[in-house]
C-alpha cells in the first residue's frame, strides 16, 4: 500500500517511503513524517461534526484513506484557565493543558494511539517499549485494544501504581536496575532477538506524530490562535518537539494567525542535560551521569531528540530552565488544592518552571502562557 507521506531524516535529509516498519534513519536520527500537502479546503470545516479525540485531525495524522485508527479514545483533554493560581502568582492569563483525564491517566496515550496503529497495519504482532512509566501503561493498554503482545522494560524504582496499571493491561513487565536508558538497551536487544518492533520515543516516526495532536487541539480550543508561551516539563521531548511541528504545519496551512509561542523545557535539576546543552550553546546533550528525581517521566539522561528539542527552543526564542523536586511538588499541590487539577510531579514542574522564568522576568504577566501537566497525580501515589 502507497501511503500519502514519507519521511525525512531530521538530521541528514535523506527522504524514503513510509512502507514497512521504518525505525531510524541509517545515520541514528529520527526520521520525520512529511505530508505531500495541506489539508483540502474545507477540512476545518467538517471538525464540527467528528468527536473530540484526537483523531478528529485525521488529514493532519498518519492515516490512510480508509483506515481505523487503534483508539480509546485519547485526547479532547480540557484547557483550564487557572485563575487562583494565577492570582497567587501574579499572572494575568494562565492555563493548564490537562493531559490527566486521557486513556491511561497521561498524554502518552496520543503518541501510542498512533505508533500502535501504524504497526498492526504494516503487520507488527508485538511490541516493546523502555518506559519511564507512562509509556508502558499506554502500549500496554493499546497492544491489548489492537490484540497484539507487549513487553515492557521498566526501571525497578517505578512508582509501583504505574507498574500495577502496565500489568493490568497484559503486557509482560520486566524490571531494570537502573534508568530508562539501562532499560532502553534492554529493549533494543530484545527487538534484535525477536523481532518486536521498537516503539521506544523518536526509535519509530510516529509516536510523535500523535503527539502533534497537542498543538493541533490547543490551537483550536483557543480559537486558532496560539498563545505566547508554553511551558512544558521535558524528559524524551516527543511532546515538545510534536507540537513546535504542528505549529509550523497549521501555520504554513494558514489555519493559525499571529506569531508562533515561545516554547519554553522545564527539567529536574537532578537530570537536566536539555538545560545544560541549551545554556552551553550545544547542538546536542552530554548524558546526564547519575539522573534522580522523583518526576520519572523527567528521568531522561540522554533523550535521541535532543536535536530537535534544542532547535524548537531556540527557534521559537524559548528557553531552558531546571527546577527542584521540592519545588516541583509544591507547585503540584498547588494546582491540586487550589484548582482542583490532578498535576503529576512533572505537570508542577512546569508551574515551577513558570514562576522562575517570571521571577527573571523572561515571561510577563500579560502574556497568555499554558502549562501542560502531562499525566495524573493518581499514578505516583500508593
Amino acid at each position: 500500500m502507497t501511503l500519502p507521506w514519507s519521511l525525512e531524516c531530521s538530521a541528514c535529509g535523506r527522504i524514503r517511503g513510509a512502507e514497512g516498519l521504518p525505525g531510524v534513519c541509517d545515520c541514528g536520527q529520527p526520521l520525520l513524517v512529511r505530508y505531500p500537502s495541506a489539508p483540502p479546503p474545507g477540512a476545518q470545516a467538517h471538525l464540527r461534526e467528528r468527536p473530540w479525540t484526537m483523531w478528529r485531525y485525521r488529514e493532519w495524522l498518519p492515516l490512510a484513506d480508509g483506515e481505523s485508527p487503534v483508539t480509546l479514545g485519547e485526547g479532547g483533554t480540557p484547557l483550564l484557565a487557572v485563575e487562583r493560581v494565577a492570582a497567587r502568582h501574579g499572572f494575568g492569563d494562565l492555563w493548564v493543558k490537562d493531559e490527566s483525564g486521557n486513556p491511561t491517566g497521561s498524554f502518552k496515550a496520543r503518541g501510542l494511539a498512533a505508533a500502535v496503529t501504524r504497526a498492526v497495519q504494516a503487520g507488527v504482532r508485538r511490541l516493546v517499549v523502555p518506559t519511564a512509566g507512562n509509556a508502558g501503561v499506554a502500549l500496554a493498554a493499546y497492544a491489548t485494544r489492537a490484540g497484539v503482545a507487549a513487553r515492557v522494560y521498566a526501571p525497578a524504582s517505578t512508582p509501583p501504581t504505574i507498574l500495577t496499571q502496565i500489568r493490568s493491561f497484559g503486557a509482560e513487565l520486566v524490571l531494570v536496575e537502573g534508568h530508562i536508558g539501562d532499560c532502553g538497551k534492554a529493549a533494543r536487544a530484545y527487538a534484535a532477538d525477536t523481532g518486536a518492533l521498537d516503539v521506544s520515543t523518536l526509535r519509530e516516526p510516529y509516536r510523535i506524530e500523535g503527539k502533534k495532536s497537542l498543538g493541533l487541539e490547543l490551537a483550536e480550543q483557543f480559537g486558532w490562535t496560539l498563545p505566547d508561551v508554553i511551558v512544558y516539563p521535558t524528559g524524551g521531548g516527543t511532546g515538545l518537539i510534536g507540537m513546535w511541528k504542528a505549529f509550523g504545519e497549521l501555520a504554513a496551512a494558514g489555519w493559525v494567525r499571529g506569531p508562533l509561542p515561545r516554547m519554553y523545557s522545564v527539567q529536574s535539576a537532578g537530570c537536566a542535560p536539555v538545560v545544560q546543552a541549551f545554556r552551553a550553546g550545544a547542538a546536542a546533550c552530554t548524558p546526564w551521569p547519575e539522573p534522580r528525581t522523583i518526576a520519572a517521566g523527567l528521568q531522561v539522561p540522554s533523550p535521541l531528540g535532543d536535536r530537535l528539542m534544542l532547535a524548537a527552543l531556540r527557534q521559537s526564542g524559548g528557553d531552558a530552565v531546571t527546577v527542584t523536586d521540592a519545588q516541583l511538588v509544591a507547585a503540584a499541590q498547588q494546582l491540586q488544592t487550589l484548582e482542583g487539577i490532578d498535576a503529576s510531579p512533572e505537570g508542577g514542574a512546569t508551574l515551577a518552571g513558570a514562576l522562575e522564568l517570571k521571577a527573571r522576568g523572561v515571561v510577563t504577566a500579560e502574556q497568555r502562557i499554558v502549562l501542560f501537566n502531562t499525566g495524573a497525580g493518581w499514578l505516583y501515589r500508593g
